[in-house]
């Protein structure tokens, strides 16, 4: 469920209406709805609490990667949810956001030596490791600062899943994690390695899952490593089972949904009395919110041709498409009442073919000026947006009943080049 409806003959994002914000902030722009961002949260926190005879009271860490604005971490936050990071700058994000240190879970293939030290200094819950390199520069930081680097291993189960090629990262060819046989080794190494605090196991095979069966393969192979590990007198307090969970992009039949994935969860890997961590991004964000642009002309080829929808949004603000192939649902803001439709290939104004996000999509009928809304935008949209054509960035606004704010600005093209110092000699 979402909270933006059509009410009075056009779209609504809680008790604002789209267009009014479309005036004002300009297009293309980003808008996120707090009460669908706190209904995700909450959805989902009540599916894996369900189970506290066999997931205790688990960690939700929600992956910043999917939406790191500020105010949304700050709502969520507020919510109750920890943080999944994978750079400084992340875990500068989740802190600034209110995120208590002891509830940020630092992962990511290539920490650098500063990233980790920041992450030490700041107390993070756990940092995942991904290799044997990182596992030893991990404990040469932490002896350099004095400390204990508490930590889990990242398993690469050789299980992968997810809804394109480019997201999936559990199989054995992608560069997340470790096989078990090394997990095994380095974890009982690091149990007799100054500067090291081993406490868990991870695992994360990829994202948009629409099938729990990969999932639950890669939980019994973590559940069979934790009593492995034990049955060695290792101590194991931490189990991190990853997110990816698939959201409904509307064009697709509804992947299972956070009760189905807490049943299994604590079927398979539940009872091991460890703290369990969860790191669901897309599925708290994509549905919460929508790209707004304007169309700009429509640009009919002779004699029956191609019929192309210019929007003012451009891959730069919402890259999906371009590096996905995927789909967004495309609604009229204030949608006619005569049903006609026609066929458009919906593209920006982009030096780039690529810069299509849709081709002979069958639409209902735009003119020059409309407003148009792309939705389930609220995961991997602006948060990988670029001043690609030197354009500026799409700005966000959180709306929260019947009040929004710009909580993001496009920048004006004097700040943009500011960022540019030219050289002395110039």
């Amino acid at each position: 469920m979402n909270h933006f409806e059509l009410r009075d003959g056009e779209l609504w994002c809680e008790g604002v209406r789209l267009s009014e914000i479309a005036e004002q902030a300009g297009t293309p722009v980003y808008v996120y709805s707090s009460a669908t961002l706190r209904r995700h949260l909450g959805v989902f926190r009540d599916a894996v609490s369900a189970y506290p005879d066999r997931l205790g009271t688990p960690l939700i860490a929600y992956a910043l990667k999917a939406n790191s604005n500020l105010s949304v971490l700050q709502t969520l936050a507020e919510a109750g949810s920890g943080a999944d990071t994978v750079s400084e700058g992340e875990i500068r994000r989740a802190l600034k956001a209110g995120v208590p240190a002891g509830r940020i879970v630092f992962s990511g293939v290539g920490k650098s030596d500063r990233e980790m030290a920041f992450a030490l200094d700041a107390g993070v819950f756990q940092i995942n490791v991904e290799s044997e390199p990182e596992l030893e520069r991990l404990a040469r930081v932490a002896r350099e600062k004095g400390v204990t680097a508490p930590f889990a291993i990242r398993v690469n189960p050789g299980v992968g899943a997810g809804g394109h090629a480019k997201i999936t990262t559990g199989g054995i060819t992608d560069k997340f994690g470790v096989t078990a046989e090394e997990a095994m080794r380095l974890y009982a190494e690091a149990s007799r390695t100054a500067g090291l605090k081993p406490q868990g196991l991870a695992c994360h095979i990829g994202s948009q899952i629409s099938d729990l069966t990969p999932l639950r393969r890669a939980f019994t192979i973590l559940r069979g490593l934790v009593e492995a590990l034990r049955a060695d007198g290792l101590e194991v307090t931490t189990l991190d089972l990853g997110g990816g969970l698939g959201v409904p992009y509307f064009n697709q039949p509804d992947p299972p949904g956070p009760e189905d994935f807490a049943a299994m969860a604590a079927e398979v890997a539940g009872g091991l009395d460890v703290q369990y961590v969860f790191e669901p991004g897309r599925m708290i964000v994509a549905n919460a919110g929508v790209l707004l642009s304007r169309v700009i002309h429509i640009h009919r080829r002779p004699d029956g041709g191609r019929r192309f929808l210019v929007l003012d949004a451009a891959m730069n603000d919402l890259m999906r498409p371009a590096l996905y192939d995927a789909f967004h649902d495309l609604r009229p803001v204030k949608p006619r009442t005569d049903g006609e439709r026609e066929t458009y290939d919906v593209v920006g104004p982009v030096c780039e073919t690529g810069d299509t996000f849709t081709r002979e999509r069958d639409l209902p009928r735009f003119e020059p000026g409309d407003l148009v809304a792309f939705m389930s935008a609220g995961a991997y949209g602006a948060v990988m947006g670029s001043e690609y054509n030197t354009r500026p960035l799409a700005p966000e606004v959180l709306v929260r009943d019947d009040r929004w704010a710009v909580v993001r600005s496009r920048p004006t093209y004097e700040e943009m080049f500011a960022a540019e110092p030219k050289a002395p000699w110039l």
